[in-house]
């Protein structure tokens, strides 16, 4: 790698990436790191090299993680079969249970691990901690799955304000104290949107918004909410997709200024995003 670029050439690219340093300097980014994007060991620790370089050029970032896949892995060396509806997980008293030590305890002390490894300053939460994330039952056909009350951001902006890496693995509470498995994608939304974040990048294992679906060179760089209704409409925001624009929809809604769906399998695709001028994936705007 030493030899592929010249110093004056990484000067060139350092002296491009300086707008968008200022821009983001100070300012909320939220990333959604989502369990498909996080099955590959070394593109996870790229990922977190990139949280942690835009952190020391002061960028405010908060991690929030889910990790259906390994749950489901755990849930089969337990013996317990795995059941979804309409992509949501059914979850019984004792799925919840499992969710919480793998989401809450394994991944979440892993990504501080990584991040702290990297150079960066992290503190792990769930959103049980401090009452980050209230929720209640969603609908009991599912069990345990939450439906979100009430996002309070006052940890998060403690760690913000003392120069930490919050990250936040997705179970919840309500007031009587049982715990919920809450959507990753959900829960990134309405966390950026009670954080007035600047940006939120959810991190998926597709290249975004693409036309044809099994085409990535059919990617769509930038649509509106109104555009993202007729492509509802049209078919072409279908499947696993629909939800994530929706989650799109809602963070809009919910005060932030713009949301990025993309690959998180493409190495370093958070700076692509952030720091140059090409940016990557589907930019989701109010209008």
């Amino acid at each position: 790698m030493e030899g592929i670029f010249s110093n004056a050439e990484r000067a060139e690219v350092l002296t491009a990436a300086l707008p968008y340093i200022r821009r983001y300097n100070g300012k909320i980014v939220v990333v959604k790191y989502g369990g498909n994007a996080m099955v590959n060991e070394q593109l996870k620790e790229q990922v977190m090299e990139d949280i942690v370089l835009l952190w020391l050029i002061g960028v405010k970032v908060v991690l929030v993680h889910g990790g259906g896949p390994e749950i489901s892995e755990t849930m089969k060396r337990l013996g317990k079969q795995a059941q979804f509806v309409n992509g949501l997980r059914v979850t019984d008293k004792e799925t919840v249970d499992i969710v919480q030590m793998v989401l809450a305890g394994k991944i979440n002390k892993t990504l501080v691990n990584l991040l702290q490894m990297k150079g960066g300053h992290a503190v792990g939460l769930s959103g049980i901690d401090g009452g980050i994330i209230e929720a209640r039952m969603k609908n009991e056909d599912l069990g345990f799955v939450g439906e979100i009350t009430k996002i309070r951001t006052q940890p998060i902006n403690d760690l913000l304000e003392k120069n930490y890496i919050p990250v936040i693995s997705t179970v919840a509470s309500d007031r009587q104290g049982n715990t919920y498995n809450i959507n990753g994608d959900t829960a990134a939304a309405y966390i950026a949107g009670a954080l007035n974040a600047e940006r939120l990048i959810m991190m998926t294992d597709i290249a975004g918004i693409l036309e044809d679906k099994d085409d990535p060179a059919t990617l769509i760089p930038q649509i509106t909410v109104e555009q993202a209704k007729t492509l509802f409409d049209s078919g072409v925001i279908s499947g696993g997709m629909i939800p994530k624009v929706e989650c799109c929809i809602e963070a809009l809604e919910r005060g932030v200024n713009n949301v990025i769906i993309m690959d998180g399998r493409i190495s370093h695709s958070i700076l692509m995003e952030l720091l140059t001028d090409e940016g990557a994936g589907t930019m989701v705007t109010k209008g």
